[in-house]
């Protein structure tokens, strides 16, 4: 009986042991999992570092196998993309403005990585990359992208590429970078900081500038005050007010600013072109062009009305111009308004003093 018993002990014993063994091994086995696959996500921001810093302006060009390798690790991902879909064969076509969006984009990259420093620990990490349509026509179709421009923002948390990833709108570039770094921040809750635009003039175009003034002077101002310039004559004077009037009232500086195109193509039928896009956030060349010309019309009138028009005798002929010139001026005023009605959605109605209503 005492050996049974030993025996019993013994057994029961074991049989504990192997429990607290497997015990241990089963709550073990997750946390080397949960650790590899920390592993394999540091090894992939650690790669997509490497390859930013081998770009001049931090944009990775994704391929589909490296493309579809980072969209296999599991949500909540410690990056977010934001793609922009490229065609070489189609920077040719003004209309698409893809040369100059990607440059844009190029300067939001370089912009972000430099106003903030990328953390491999960090969890809201944000990499810019682009896709050519030769090399990448899997991912084009993936994204369900048919039409360029197309920037699209792929969340850390997206599962669903179609449906949880975000797209740009024509209105999100419309002011190019800038406007571009309201949606990544307004989307992802990152700042990106100002956009470091490359200066307009080189510190040696202004060497040489400045070298040419020196030397010419003397000649300018021997010309100036022989009364032999440009600067003597009324009519480049008048030629430059109504530029400048035409340049102020037409957004023209806008344009040149943002590198706003004069048209678009249409989304739905690409063999048409927009040369006015409703909606406020953005204003085409074409649009600017149209109203300014409007309302030189209208200043030009009202110039010639108030030098011209009153040294003329005939009373007649000054009744019929300035029917004419009113007639005319109302009607262009009147169609900016319309536009500005079209664009914003907000109407100006005219106002009748209560008086007048019956």
């Amino acid at each position: 009986m005492a050996i049974s018993a030993t025996s019993r002990s013994k057994t029961h014993l074991t049989l504990t042991l192997l429990l607290i063994i497997f015990s241990v091994l089963f709550l073990l086995t997750p946390s080397s999992s949960m650790s590899d696959d920390d592993d394999d996500e540091s090894d992939i921001v650690s790669e997509l570092l490497t390859l930013q810093s081998q770009s001049n302006s931090g944009i990775i060009r994704l391929s589909d196998h490296l493309l579809s390798r980072l969209l296999s690790s599991k949500p909540p991902r410690p990056f977010s993309l934001l793609i922009f879909f490229d065609a070489l064969q189609l920077h040719d076509k003004s209309e698409l403005q893809l040369k100059s969006l990607r440059s844009e984009f190029a300067l939001l990259s370089s912009s972000f990585i430099s106003n903030n420093a990328p953390n491999p620990s960090s969890k809201s990490n944000l990499f810019f990359c682009d896709l050519e349509f030769k090399d990448s026509q899997s991912s084009f179709a993936l994204f369900g992208v048919n039409a360029l421009p197309h920037i699209r923002l792929v969340p850390n948390s997206a599962s669903d590429i179609k449906r949880d990833t975000l797209q740009m709108d024509a209105g999100d570039f419309s002011r190019l970078a800038e406007s571009m770094a309201e949606f990544v921040e307004s989307k992802t809750k990152l700042v990106v900081g100002p956009i470091h635009r490359p200066p307009i003039v080189s510190k040696t175009q202004v060497i040489v500038i400045v070298v040419a003034l020196l030397i010419s002077l003397p000649f300018l101002v021997k010309k100036l005050i022989a009364g032999e310039t440009l600067l003597n004559d009324s009519k480049f004077w008048l030629a430059g007010a109504v530029f400048v009037y035409f340049f102020s009232v037409s957004g023209a500086m806008h344009n040149i600013i943002r590198k706003m195109p004069m048209f678009l193509a249409d989304r739905d039928d690409p063999s048409k072109l927009v040369f006015f896009y409703q909606g406020s956030g953005m204003q085409l060349g074409a649009e600017g062009f149209a109203v300014g010309s409007l309302y030189t019309v209208v200043g030009l009138l009202l110039a010639f009305l108030t030098h011209v028009l009153v040294k003329v005798r005939s009373v007649n002929v000054q009744r019929l111009v300035m029917i004419v010139a009113l007639f005319v001026s109302f009607w262009a005023v009147k169609k900016v308004v319309f536009l500005d009605n079209w664009k914003t959605g907000y109407g100006i109605h005219m106002y009748w003093p209560s008086s007048w209503r019956l």
